[in-house]
């Protein structure tokens, strides 16, 4: 079958589509792939930067939509259905083995390419807001890095959840996509930006900060949290650095930073995927939908992968077979 290989840790430039050994099934159930999504953390690991550190060849990719081919009897999944799942890898491909543990069915009115959208970056959003977070209905979500993948779910989500949602952006012509996924206000990451973010909540501050970009804005975003506040740490796609903060100031203002890790949450607690999957579901009965994805062939997975490299994307990217 034909995959988009990472044959050296050098970025998107190491990745080539070939061919490779059909994946077996041995207790799992194998999809042909319909779509598999991109993700920063997957950038970060086909140029070792990541905190699982591979040594290559490998085929990367978590998140995958498609049609199960082949299934063990006792998995509840049979020929033909329409799944979705996450990997440890190997999603980038035409077809994957996944644990019958980590594949749930495809809602019916989603194709593969909006369903793969509802795995990683909603499934993380979800435990953050709601297990991290703690969000209750009526509170005042700040989302860093609102165009992303990570931070469209996240304003979706905490609408859906009842909160009033800012939203950063830093990126030139992302307004009008970020008003789209229905924030209540929309700021420019700009000089002064915590002024205006404490002006639109009549200076009381945010109840919670959404922040996968981590880098400079991180001291601002905790300088506008509220009493009782809780900046969730996401990912540092900035580039910027890891942040640091002095944890005097989390006493003296009564402010948590929490981090939200979800795959070794996922791994050190068992029924967690369900759980989250079954709550993010019900959002999803209730009519939530992500924006429609950036699709490439996979075949061109390596200009996906540079696309997102250099922030010219909206939302999410997946590639189909």
């Amino acid at each position: 079958m034909k995959a988009l290989v990472a044959q050296s840790l050098s970025g998107p430039e190491g990745l080539v589509y070939t061919e490779v050994d059909e994946p077996g099934g041995d207790g799992n159930v194998v999809v042909d792939v319909g779509a598999a999504g991109v993700s920063f953390p997957d950038l970060l690991l086909i140029k070792g930067e990541y905190q699982l550190k591979l040594d290559p060849p490998f085929v990367p990719g978590t998140e995958v939509a498609g049609v199960v081919r082949s299934a063990p009897a006792d998995s509840g999944f049979v020929v033909g259905q329409r799944v979705t799942g996450l990997s440890m890898l190997g999603a980038w491909a035409e077809r994957v083995a996944l644990a019958p543990s980590s594949v749930l069915p495809t809602p019916d009115d989603l194709d593969d390419g909006a369903a793969v959208c509802l795995l990683g970056n909603y499934y993380t959003m979800y435990f953050g807001l709601v297990r991290r977070g703690g969000l209750m209905a009526g509170e005042t979500v700040l989302v860093l890095g609102s165009a992303g993948g990570v931070g469209t779910a996240a304003i979706q989500i905490a609408k859906a959840l009842g909160a009033k949602v800012i939203a950063m952006v830093h990126r030139p012509g992302a307004t009008e996509f970020v008003e789209s996924l229905g924030a209540d206000v929309v700021l420019p990451l700009t000089d002064g930006w915590a002024q205006a973010v404490r002006e639109h909540t009549d200076g009381r501050g945010v109840d919670l900060v959404v922040d996968p970009v981590g880098g400079s804005a991180f001291d601002d975003a905790i300088r506008v949290l509220a009493t009782e506040g809780r900046l969730l740490v996401v990912g540092f796609a900035s580039g910027g650095g890891i942040p640091t903060v002095k944890v005097n100031r989390l006493l003296l203002r009564n402010v948590s930073v929490v981090g939200v890790g979800l795959g070794e949450f996922i791994n050190r607690t068992p029924g967690a995927q369900a759980e989250i999957g079954a709550g993010l579901g019900k959002l999803v009965e209730a009519g939530l939908r992500p924006p429609p994805p950036v699709r490439y062939p996979l075949s061109d997975g390596r200009a996906a992968l540079e696309s997102l490299a250099s922030g010219g994307v909206r939302g999410k990217v997946v590639l189909e077979p």
